[in-house]
């Protein structure tokens, strides 16, 4: 017997998920996770919070960012909720007033949990590259690593794993030093 092929899901699938699920669409399937738990909220609001001031306000860094949290990406027929994402105000020099954005992040990051990790790395990392997203960082707050990813051609190139309390400059914040300590501090 032949399985009947499944039909692609559509923005009303994600749209029919309980307002406790965040709901995405990668290559025609529908991926919906429950909230993040605190360790996964705690790191990206701590990332965030660092990022924000030098990078987006221009307070002790360069400007030039615009850095949203969770925001609604709709790319190449794809529903995307990063963690993170990070745009130059050179490709977007106005945050539109919309729900859901059309322009590729030049940033990303995503904070891994059990739940999200292969979709994270085989499903959601192969979008980004299709859709010219140049930076990638993977944060897992259970092992305490960042991960640090640029698009080369057409994949990723991992330039550096990063653990515990280090201190790092990571592309394209590499303007300032990280230390990694920030995120995993309650």
């Amino acid at each position: 017997m032949s399985q009947k092929p499944r039909r692609p899901a559509t923005y009303e699938d994600l749209e029919a998920l309980p307002p406790h699920q965040v709901g995405e669409i990668i290559a025609g399937e529908l991926y919906a996770s429950p909230r993040p738990a605190t360790p996964h909220a705690l790191v990206s609001s701590s990332l965030g919070a660092e990022l924000v001031g030098p990078f987006q306000r221009g307070r002790g860094g360069p400007g030039g960012w615009i850095i949203l949290d969770e925001p609604e990406l709709h790319l190449g027929g794809d529903v995307l909720v990063p963690d993170l994402a990070g745009w130059r105000r050179e490709h977007m020099p106005k945050l539109p007033r919309v729900a859901a954005l059309t322009l590729a992040p030049d940033w990303v990051c995503e904070v891994i949990s059990p739940s999200t990790e292969k979709r994270d790395r085989s499903a959601k990392l192969p979008a980004y590259a299709r859709e010219g997203v140049h930076h990638v960082w993977l944060v897992d707050p259970e092992l305490r690593t960042l991960e640090i990813f640029r698009l080369e051609g057409p994949r990723y190139v991992l330039l550096g794993t990063h653990v515990d309390e280090a201190s790092v400059r990571a592309e394209p914040f590499d303007a300032l030093e990280l230390s990694l300590r920030v995120l995993w501090e309650e």
